[in-house]
């Protein structure tokens, strides 16, 4: 090299150079190089000789500052850049790569308009954005006037005990906590409990302030068009609005209260040694009266907005589950899997291909309706079980329940979908997927049926004494 020119490099060249200058100065041996720089010998030879004709300038990339060989080109970065202006200004990079597909057969990766809008001014980062303003809102003026409601799912007993969900009833005026139900998961079932013992102890307040969770807001609204879910029907009925936050700051009086309670709470159970459900609700009372006569705050106003329940409010019949089935030819009624059969009496005859209710209750107590009265019936459930153990022992059935058997462990024995949960009453976490390997009751075939039949009989056919043969065969 004659002279010095100034070279772009970076740090793990600059350290090649070091390495090479090295060997070809005699300080280092090439297959030491070549450890140093994880090379083979050949390569690091080859980077001598460079290095020997051009010194350190010959060991840098040399595609450093040339354009990429699968680079777009200008002419086409222009012409969808031309579109976008035009046509697509205010859209996003996504739905803007998509119309330059549809409509004009530019075919271009999503990040690469993304980029190119970027750069043109078009599109601007979310990093820099400036931050979204969510100014305070300021408290109601009266105790009873909306009350913010959500679930906190934590480690409450720490290892004493599993998992579950505490629900927090909050004043929105004072902060004061109005109730607490622990519970197993967040549920309509569980909220049907809670807001039961809060209407009783407190009476109806004006309107419940919650999250968009499945509870108060219906998950197909964008099919069917209804948001209303059995909570809020219920709450409609008792004549107590609803509200759903868009966000978590938005009832960030109840989102402050579950951090106090995950540090404060936890610690309380543990000096008290409670570890199960039962136990910390009937302490939670104590807990509560503590907690507000430290946190809560005096409202402006001492008019208590809560409203005393009705003789005609009925809390059993309100706090339900309902759907409507309809009635076959047979006065049978199919819900959640099960058949309800109904009597054979000339009122019911009358109830064929009409729809009429099935009220299910937070005890699991299932109830048929129909023009505001009870309807008798006998249940016959598809998914129950055969008891093995009461008649196993009879030789000539064995074989009958040992297919049964068979049967129900490749059966899926999940409830419909959109049955309610019960975990309150101690029931399992309803999977989403089936067990893989198993089928629905009328998947099964006659070959599945077959299959079931032969593997028990051979495995249940005795084997025949060593050295002894059949007559035939004497």
């Amino acid at each position: 090299m004659n002279g010095r020119e100034l070279i772009t490099a970076s740090m793990r060249e600059l350290e090649r150079v070091k390495v090479i200058e090295a060997v070809v100065e005699g300080r280092l041996r090439c297959f030491q190089a070549a450890e140093r720089l994880q090379l083979s010998e050949r390569q690091i030879s080859r980077l001598c000789r460079r290095y020997e004709a051009a010194g350190p300038a010959g060991l840098v990339s040399a595609r450093r500052g040339r354009p990429s060989n699968r680079e777009l080109s200008v002419d086409l970065r222009a012409r969808a850049m031309a579109l976008v202006r035009e046509r697509y200004a205010d859209f996003g990079p996504t739905l803007a790569c998509e119309k330059l597909a549809e409509c004009h057969g530019i075919a271009l990766a999503k990040e690469t308009v993304r980029r190119w809008m970027r750069d043109a001014g078009l599109w601007i980062p979310r990093a820099q954005r400036p931050p979204k303003v969510y100014q305070p809102r300021a408290r109601r003026a009266c105790l009873g006037e909306l009350i913010q409601i959500d679930g906190s799912d934590h480690r409450w007993f720490e290892d004493r005990a599993p998992a579950c969900t505490l629900l927090v009833y909050v004043d929105d005026a004072t902060s004061r906590l109005m109730h607490l139900h622990f519970t197993a998961t967040e549920s309509t079932f569980s909220y049907f409990e809670a807001t039961r013992a809060y209407l009783e102890r407190h009476g109806k307040p004006v309107a419940l302030y919650s999250d968009r969770a499945s509870v108060f807001r219906s998950v197909r609204v964008n099919e069917t068009g209804r948001s209303v879910t059995h909570f809020g029907r219920a709450m409609y009925e008792l004549n107590i609005d609803t509200f759903c936050a868009n966000s978590s700051s938005a009832k960030g009086r109840v989102e402050r209260a579950h951090l106090t309670l995950q540090d404060r709470l936890v610690k309380e159970l543990r000096l008290r040694g409670i570890s199960t459900v039962a136990d910390a609700n009937a302490y939670a009372p104590a807990f509560m009266a503590a907690y507000n006569v430290r946190f809560a705050k005096a409202p402006r106003s001492t008019f208590d907005a809560h409203r005393p329940l009705r003789t005609d409010e009925d809390l059993d019949t309100l706090l339900t589950w309902r759907e409507t089935r309809r009635v076959t030819k047979s006065l049978t009624v199919q819900y959640d899997r099960v058949m309800y059969l109904l009597d054979d009496t000339p009122q019911n005859r009358k109830l064929v291909h009409r729809y009429i209710e099935v009220w299910e209750y937070p005890n699991g107590r299932i109830e048929l309706r129909a023009d505001g009265r009870m309807l008798p019936y006998r249940e016959y459930d598809r998914l129950t079980g055969v008891d093995q153990g009461a008649v196993i022992e009879h030789k000539r059935l064995a074989h009958a329940l040992q297919v049964a058997q068979a049967l129900q462990a490749q059966r899926d024995n999940r409830r419909a979908s959109g049955s309610p949960s019960r975990t309150n009453q101690g029931e399992p976490v309803r999977a989403k997927a089936r067990v893989p390997g198993t089928k629905k009751q009328r998947e099964f075939t006659q070959a599945d049926m077959e299959a079931v039949i032969v593997k028990p009989a051979q495995a249940s056919k005795p084997e025949s004494k060593p050295g002894r043969q059949p007559a035939r065969a004497r």
